[in-house]
């Protein structure tokens, strides 16, 4: 059986929001091993709406729609999937009432245009929705012919209509969609013996996607285990998937491809699953109780705000500092207003003299510390656009420092900036290497870091 992906909405369709719904529910689908086959985004047009949904049900077994179920004119899945498939639409007091101690609980007089949100076509099992005003429903369709030439699968489809809100999207998909899948699965089946899907998700900083590719190809060429890279800035992701006639089957071969990945790349891999940089590097501060202050310049809190945004972060994180002129980093940080003078902001010397001033300041295991240019202008031929130095001071060694010209545009600059600051945070303490992306790359080019 294989699956249909529709996202609705203007603002996806004019590049105004990205759409990871798609992402999500497709995640979703592949542990219950069903192929995504397509996946389409159309205007909140009716017409358009319309010609998706006919398409979908003549090709796909089931059919996931996120969008169009607000209380706007511009949201219409529920009232076109009826019209499509002929289906009145009826009030559904449950969910009417629902939506209405949704406004009590947090004291607001609830708009008659949300009334429209308790309307379902007749037949259809309502999802429910705990944490929004928008439920959801599934209804089953028989197909009809479609256009010339066009492939019509025998059977029923079924829809599945989830709000657009990420948030409400997955627990929906994760309470009502995929239990749902899971049973029509199962009751297809008859009791035939079907494979189980198991993943992994690792997350890699400093090697490009094609080094990846190299370094690993060899590992997952007997057929027991896909490999599947994905670039999110400044990292690269690895999925490994196994599918077995057993769920330990299966998670012995994932155990087996992931212990061979972080072999072969070592501390290039630094987080499983949903762990972040930041989180992780968080864990192992707080797992040796240490702690760490900031000393920034070209990233302007960005590290400071990163460790900060992982709950429990006051255990280690003692302060920062945001010393964007050169005053600051003087008053502030006790960099020599000589060093300053004769060796520029963007400099070794000044960027060491940031590290330790606030480390001695705050009284810190670490201190880590930035200084560059990024961009899109300042630069000059002795220190182009690009330039940054980095320094870790830390309590029990020498102070390190390193510069770096990341050739990026001015937000990834400081993105990729914070990253390798973290990440030397992190290999401090699992006693790796302090290097940075552009010397990670072995074995000749890769992608951008």
């Amino acid at each position: 059986m294989n699956a249909e992906i529709i996202t609705i909405g203007d603002e996806l369709m004019r590049g105004e929001i990205v759409d990871s719904n798609k992402a999500r529910i497709a995640e979703r689908l592949l542990l219950h091993d069903l192929d995504c086959r397509h996946q389409v985004s159309v205007l909140d047009d009716p017409a358009d709406m319309r010609d998706a949904f006919l398409r979908a049900s003549r090709r796909s077994d089931f059919v996931l729609v996120s969008g169009g179920l607000g209380p706007t004119r511009d949201d219409m899945t529920t009232e076109v999937l009826s019209e499509t498939f002929g289906r009145k639409l009826e009030l559904h007091p449950p969910s009417l009432a629902a939506i209405e101690a949704f406004f009590a609980r947090i004291g607001r007089e609830m708009a008659d245009t949300n009334r429209k949100q308790a309307f379902f076509p007749e037949d259809a099992d309502v999802l429910e929705n705990p944490i929004g005003t928008a439920p959801g429903f599934s209804i089953e369709v028989a197909r009809s012919g479609g256009r010339e030439g066009e492939e019509t699968r025998p059977g029923h489809a079924v829809f599945f209509a989830m709000p657009g809100v990420p948030r409400e999207l997955d627990r929906m998909m994760d309470e009502q969609v995929i239990p749902r899948i899971g049973a029509r699965l199962a009751e297809v089946s008859g009791g035939r013996e079907k494979q189980v899907v198991r993943a992994a998700l690792l997350a890699t900083f400093g090697m490009g996607e094609s080094t990846l590719e190299a370094e690993l190809g060899d590992l997952m060429r007997d057929g027991n285990v896909e490999l599947g890279f994905r670039t999110s800035f400044p990292d690269n992701f690895l999925r490994p998937v196994a599918r077995a006639a057993t769920i330990e089957e299966a998670d012995a071969k994932i155990a087996e491809a992931v212990t061979a990945i972080r072999e072969r790349i070592g501390d290039v891999v630094y987080g499983e699953g949903t762990e972040t940089m930041e989180s992780v590097v968080g864990q192992e501060l707080a797992n040796r109780g240490l702690t760490i202050a900031t000393a920034e310049s070209c990233t302007g809190g960005l590290i400071a705000e990163r460790l900060t945004d992982v709950p429990g972060s006051s255990a280690y994180f003692l302060g920062g500092v945001v010393s964007y002129s050169n005053e600051a980093k003087t008053a502030m940080l006790g960099v020599p207003a000589a060093v300053i003078e004769s060796e520029g902001a963007v400099s070794e010397a000044s960027v060491r003299a940031m590290a330790e001033g606030v480390r001695e300041r705050f009284g810190s295991d670490f201190g880590i510390a930035t200084s560059g240019i990024s961009g899109p202008g300042g630069g000059t031929p002795e220190k182009p656009v690009g330039l940054v130095w980095i320094a870790l001071a830390t309590a029990d060694s020498a102070t390190h420092a390193q510069s770096f010209v990341f050739e990026v545009d001015r937000s990834r600059h400081r993105r990729l900036t914070a990253q390798v600051a973290l990440d030397w945070i992190r290999r401090s303490m699992i006693g790796a290497e302090l290097i940075g992306p552009s010397l990670m790359r072995r074995g000749g080019s890769g992608s951008a870091p």
